[in-house]
């Protein structure tokens, strides 16, 4: 039997998000009162979505199962590494925050979003591998472990599928503005990819087959079933999210001042390297 720490307060994180929600907010507003088109309701209600479920994957007291049970746990991965950023990336924060600031600062801010870091960064592919590398590594090591007896690893586990699953969905599907998108078929490849190794994931954590978590057999089968049929459902939507914004080729999609998409006509895209 191993003993457990007190899991750590999550006081400091569900600040931090109310504090982002509140500049998202205020940011919103403003674009609302300052452009004709106003800022799209539609993305509000997205991010506020996205806050709410983050923040209740923030509070295990309030979700199923006791505390230290391995079936909690998978609740809060799926909030707040799969759920959450859905609604969060769709809410197109950064567009948003570009139309917002002075021209001096969203220059700057523009700059880096088209760096050649950033676009390594969130190629589709580091995306994949951060993503469900983090999932592979923390039950099939004895990361799992370690985290339930530390509470500032805890925090950073927490943070790592919350960014992780950011950063994916901003990949697939992210509505914001980007140095180079990869095709839409492309993209969809790489989710498929996505969908089957987190099938095979859940399906070795359903078995047993070298997993290091400390759970009794039935525990992780439940936990691995509601990883299974819960990441069935957030993919689902994320490729819903990915093929509505499909375009013809030889066109682009220009965000509006409401926050919503039309598509112009232009030259072939070039190819991604």
């Amino acid at each position: 039997m191993h003993a457990h720490a007190s899991p750590p307060s999550m006081a400091v994180p569900l600040i931090c998000l109310a504090i982002l929600t509140g500049i998202y907010l205020a940011f919103a507003l403003r674009e609302q009162r300052r452009s004709p088109r106003g800022w799209s309701r539609w993305r509000v209600a997205a991010f506020l979505s996205g806050a709410l479920v983050l923040a209740l994957g923030l509070l295990p007291q309030y979700l199923p199962f006791s505390e230290g049970d391995f079936r909690q746990h998978m609740i809060q991965h799926l909030l707040m590494g799969m759920l959450a950023p859905l609604g969060l990336v769709m809410a197109a924060p950064i567009t948003l925050l570009l139309r917002t600031m002075p021209a001096k600062g969203g220059r700057t801010v523009a700059g880096l979003f088209r760096s050649g870091p950033f676009h390594a960064l969130t190629h589709p592919v580091t995306a994949l591998v951060l993503d469900m590398g983090g999932m592979a590594a923390l039950y099939f090591t004895p990361l799992y472990s370690a985290m339930m007896m530390h509470p500032a690893l805890h925090y950073l586990i927490h943070f790592h599928f919350v960014a992780a699953g950011c950063l994916f969905t901003w990949a697939i599907a992210g509505p914001d503005p980007a140095r180079r998108r990869f095709s839409v078929p492309a993209r969809l490849v790489v989710l498929g990819i996505a969908i089957v190794i987190h099938s095979v994931l859940a399906q070795l954590l359903y078995a047993g087959v070298w997993v290091t978590v400390p759970a009794p057999l039935p525990q992780l089968q439940q936990a691995a079933e509601l990883m299974y049929y819960g990441g069935d459902i957030t993919e689902i939507l994320l490729a819903f999210a990915l093929v509505s914004t499909w375009r013809p080729a030889g066109g682009s999609v220009v965000h509006s001042a409401d926050g919503s998409d039309h598509f112009t006509p232009s030259a072939p895209p070039r190819s991604s390297p």
